[in-house]
């Protein structure tokens, strides 16, 4: 990236507190639904509008790309209405200890938390070509590797297939990217694979989210 007066600047960059615009994500949405079709981005679906939490004690990834979008932009007969978001993606990611937790309120029972849990283990949840639409993400730390911030969002490359914003607005992207202690809220997420090992799922009863 470059500086105020215009010279290259090359290097780590490490914040500890991140907003919605500055950001990477991580992945979780669709764990049941593991492929999804050449990795069509986010916003090309009609998305439910429910939204979904999850945690994770660290996101490793490569070919970081994040801009905005509105979900449902194109689908007026959806449901949930448009939705703002935030687009992050990973060409490839490793993510450990991952917990995804998704709330929904039924007849006669009330809440009903679903939890899906992978890479507890010796071995990460890992996914390629992935692409998350998110309302909110908090980490402790958070590094990038040769980060472009304020980059046209319509050039982004060397990241998910098909993760392409729109012409004229804001965009960033890194070569590499490593989070901490994750937290995140997000209404979507598709990728090319999704591998998850030691995975357990379960219901429960009540609202029982990762955190």
């Amino acid at each position: 990236m470059k500086d105020n007066s215009g010279a290259q600047v090359l290097g780590r960059t490490s914040w500890k507190r991140l907003g919605i615009v500055m950001v990477p994500t991580v992945v979780a949405a669709g764990v049941l639904t593991v492929a999804m079709a050449n990795g069509a981005i986010a916003a090309s679906f009609a998305v439910s509008g429910q939204q979904f939490k999850l945690t994770a004690d660290t996101i490793h990834g490569y070919g970081f790309a994040n801009y905005g979008t509105v979900l449902n932009a194109d689908k007026p007969n959806a449901k949930a209405g448009a939705i703002p978001a935030a687009i992050s993606a990973f060409k490839s990611a490793d993510i450990t200890n991952l917990c995804q937790s998704v709330v929904t309120t039924l007849p006669l029972i009330g809440d009903v938390t679903l939890t899906i849990k992978a890479g507890a283990g010796s071995a990460p949840v890992h996914a390629t070509d992935l692409i998350i639409a998110m309302q909110q993400l908090n980490a402790s730390s958070a590094t990038f590797t040769n980060i472009n911030i304020g980059e046209d969002a319509s050039t982004l490359q060397g990241t998910a297939a098909s993760a392409e914003g729109t012409p004229g607005l804001f965009g960033q992207q890194a070569d590499e990217a490593v989070l901490t202690k994750v937290q995140q809220v997000a209404n979507s997420t598709n990728a090319g694979s999704f591998a998850l090992h030691d995975m357990s799922m379960g219901i429960s009863i009540g609202n029982n989210p990762c955190f």
